[in-house]
């Protein structure tokens, strides 16, 4: 397994994995909701890799991808010190150690990046994904109450940050 730069093409292949994770029921998108096509997916892609500040890695397994993690830096001054993260793993990569290399990676990568601090959200409900991130730093910040709606059921969400 290696983690990598997402590159143009692997547009289609990273859609289909976003679309898997979103099946999940975890994510912000909705099973079935994510209506992005592999033309789109390429340029956002491209986006990330023109943005010295942001990336786009992924977990390639034998030609397959089995993960991601995204950073987004903040783009004004005032919150240029702040890496956004969103992270998924296949389902059937999971509890296999993936989701600790992505992060492994990504921090790697922001270093002399000027980050000093990381955020991430976490549905309340996801304990595997809050064991994850526990595991690599990233502390609880505050209850973020009936952020979203899953299931015509309001849902809270856990803000989580790291220090870096």
């Amino acid at each position: 397994m290696i983690v990598r730069q997402a590159e143009e093409k692997d547009a289609k292949q990273f859609l289909e994995l976003l679309c898997e994770i979103d099946a999940s029921n975890n994510m912000l998108f909705n099973p079935g909701e994510r209506k992005t096509t592999v033309e789109q997916q390429r340029k956002i892609i491209q986006d990330f890799k023109n943005d010295p500040r942001s990336a786009f890695l992924v977990a390639e397994n034998e030609g397959d991808l089995i993960g991601y993690i995204g950073l987004v830096a903040g783009n004004l001054q005032r919150i240029s010190h702040i890496g956004r993260i969103v992270i998924g793993v296949s389902k059937k990569a999971r509890g296999k150690g993936i989701g600790t290399k992505l992060f492994e990676e990504v921090f790697k990568w922001i270093e002399g990046k000027h980050f000093s601090r990381l955020e991430l959200t976490v549905i309340e409900r996801n304990t595997a994904a809050i064991n994850l991130y526990e595991k690599v730093g990233f502390i609880k910040e505050g209850k973020r109450i009936e952020s979203l709606i899953i299931d015509d059921k309001f849902v809270d969400e856990w803000s989580m940050y790291k220090k870096v």
